[in-house]
């Protein structure tokens, strides 16, 4: 049965519209399709996602993906795309260069992708107070889950399960409004599913998600599923990173190689690597040795020597490790055996499955030569977002042929009144009077009023709008209203959802506190960056 849809993303600076034709042989591509992307005000929701479009918006993505891929324009960033990340083989630094022909393309109606929710978030304390990691926002607008979830779509992915369990209910309600691709008829096989920790009868049923591949294992039964029979590769993902990647080439590669298990890397220098799990490599490409975040004598011991990926030697004497960046493909039957009947115990994947397998499987290493940032502390994530300002930037949201999304909220465009703002980022929905924002980002809804100073900060915005009248109500009672008060003074700060910040308060840290928690005012200071945390009230005056 032929069919006719179209595809439509809409805010104020964002429009596309894309018909898909009801032949079930494409026309020729038209000479322009174009999203354009904002000048660093908005972002992107996903409104094809919304409403009665949710039943197709699976379908719609992956055709869309086929067509573009079919007719190859756009071949310039798509080029540009596909050589970001390149398999180690035979010759390692042969396959750095980037492809000169088209090569075949893996399945993805093969593939299915695993999102670990993350645990308890203890270190992105206190974003991860009422949330779960991968709900923490990001960059103005987003949430740290859009990232993997836009990664599959624009990739054509679209079977995709969510492992959820610490704090969970604003990433639920998050997935639900953002990617529901099963409302109504559905004209292909794809799922977004969430799966939350639970428990089953039976004493080993008692327990929640002991890590990684544990949560993995209490619902391996699912690939064993009809609607999954077809399935080959078990893609497993971070929730909590923020890159831009073809999950197909890195499929293919994990084909081509004939891998058991593929692990997608980074070179890092000295003082990241003790952060990671690090391995070594052979000029096949096959890991020989994988270390789980090691120390001293064992953190030397896996340096090597990175000219052999095709880094100039000056980068490769600063960057001597090979991190992994937590990005698994397994051979789907690899995987069952690895969790039900070789290691049945082994709750992790980076310190206990793969150190353990890299002795019995064929472990291959796929180099990742673009950005890419693991969010898993409170400094990582604050940098992460400064960054996003800078001109030019290592990674940014605007980029039309692999948007990320995130929730239609269908906000106005952004109010600026004689306000002065450099290299930052100001969301959509904002009123800004007669400020200064200087190497900042702001989040969505955010109010900051006359005089304010706001330099080198992050502010994730507010779930919701107080007019003009509600505010005044709410000064008339000796309150603090939603946002920033006159004249205040901000520096070095993250500043979290729906917070109160009243008139003339100074937020510099002068004194430079590296650690402090003063929590009956919602105040924390981690790695010298002062956190006003969510809900909370600084009051007219104050000085921290």
């Amino acid at each position: 049965m032929a069919l006719a849809a179209s595809l439509h993303l809409h805010s104020p600076l964002h429009h596309l519209r894309f018909a898909l034709p009801s032949s079930p042989h494409p026309p020729p591509p038209p000479a322009c399709i174009r999203l354009s992307a904002p000048c660093r005000v908005s972002t992107a929701p996903l409104s094809a996602f919304f409403g009665d479009c949710l039943s197709v918006s699976c379908f719609l993505c992956l055709k869309l993906n086929v067509f573009r891929k079919r007719h190859r324009f756009s071949c310039t960033k798509t080029r540009r795309a596909a050589s970001a990340s390149t398999s180690i083989f035979t010759d390692v630094a042969e396959k750095i260069v980037s492809p000169t022909r088209e090569k075949a393309q893996a399945d993805t109606r093969t593939v299915v992708a695993v999102i670990l929710g993350g645990g308890a978030g203890t270190r992105l304390f206190p974003l991860t107070n009422n949330r779960a990691k991968a709900a923490v926002p990001i960059g103005g607008a987003y949430r740290l889950i859009d990232v993997p979830m836009s990664n599959c779509i624009n990739h054509g992915i679209n079977k995709v399960y969510i492992l959820t369990q610490f704090n969970s209910t604003s990433l639920n309600r998050h997935l639900a409004r953002t990617y529901n691709f099963g409302n109504g008829v559905n004209f292909s096989d794809g799922f977004v599913e969430v799966l939350a920790a639970t428990q089953t009868p039976g004493e080993a049923g008692m327990d929640w998600f002991q890590g990684s591949a544990d949560a993995v294992r209490q619902f391996v039964w699912l690939f064993e599923d009809t609607k999954n029979s077809n399935i080959d590769n078990i893609l497993i993902l971070s929730g909590d990173h923020l890159y831009r990647m073809n999950f197909m080439d890195f499929v293919q590669k994990h084909k081509e190689s004939g891998a058991d298990i593929t692990i997608s890397c980074v070179p890092v220098e000295d003082r990241r690597a003790p952060n990671y799990g690090l391995m070594k490599i052979n000029n096949k490409g096959r890991v020989l040795f994988f270390s789980e975040k090691p120390k001293g004598d064992d953190l030397k011991a896996m340096e090597m020597d990175t000219t052999t990926l095709g880094l100039l030697p000056e980068e490769a004497k600063r960057r001597r490790y090979i991190a992994s960046m937590g990005v698994y493909i397994f051979k789907k039957d690899i995987l069952l055996k690895l969790l039900r009947w070789r290691f049945p115990t082994a709750n992790n994947f980076g310190s206990e499955i793969i150190p353990a397998s890299v002795k019995e499987f064929n472990v291959q290493a796929y180099l990742f030569h673009d950005y890419w940032e693991d969010i898993g502390t409170i400094q990582s994530f604050y940098e992460a977002n400064l960054a996003l300002t800078a001109q030019p930037s290592s990674f940014h949201f605007y980029d039309a042929t692999n948007p990320t999304y995130t929730s239609p909220r269908f906000l106005p465009p952004t109010r600026v009144n004689n306000c002065k703002v450099v290299n930052s980022i100001i969301s959509h929905g904002c009123f800004l009077r007669e400020c200064f924002v200087e190497h900042s980002v702001v989040g969505i809804r955010s109010q900051i009023k006359n005089g304010v100073e706001l330099k080198d900060t992050v502010m994730l915005g507010a779930d919701y709008y107080e007019t003009e009248a509600d505010q005044e109500a709410i000064i008339s009672q000796g309150k603090v209203p939603l946002g920033i008060g006159q004249n205040t003074k901000i520096r070095n700060c993250i500043i979290d959802k729906n917070a109160r910040i009243g008139k003339n308060v100074e937020i510099t840290n002068l004194q430079n506190v590296q650690e402090a928690d003063i929590s009956v005012n919602g105040i924390y200071i981690r790695s010298g960056i002062t956190i006003i945390s969510k809900n909370s009230t600084i009051k007219d005056g104050t000085v921290i």
